[in-house]
């Protein structure tokens, strides 16, 4: 019988730390979702608040 593992041999335990991330993909994906989501209501509420604020600062520069 032939050993089909390869050159990785039977030890299961990474190498190094980093090497046993690959499996949290979905909570990373999920971290971002989330995020963009966050950013996205955040938008939505102060980005007409920001907006005047920008306007009044213009205002007030020009009309000098």
């Amino acid at each position: 019988m032939t050993d089909d593992r390869g050159a990785r041999g039977a030890d299961p335990t990474p190498a190094t730390p980093w090497d046993d991330d690959r499996g949290d993909v979905p909570g990373w994906v999920l971290i971002t979702l989330m995020t963009a989501g966050l950013v996205i209501i955040l938008w939505g509420v102060a980005g007409p608040l920001l907006q005047n604020v920008f306007t009044q600062a213009i205002n007030r520069v020009s009309s000098f």
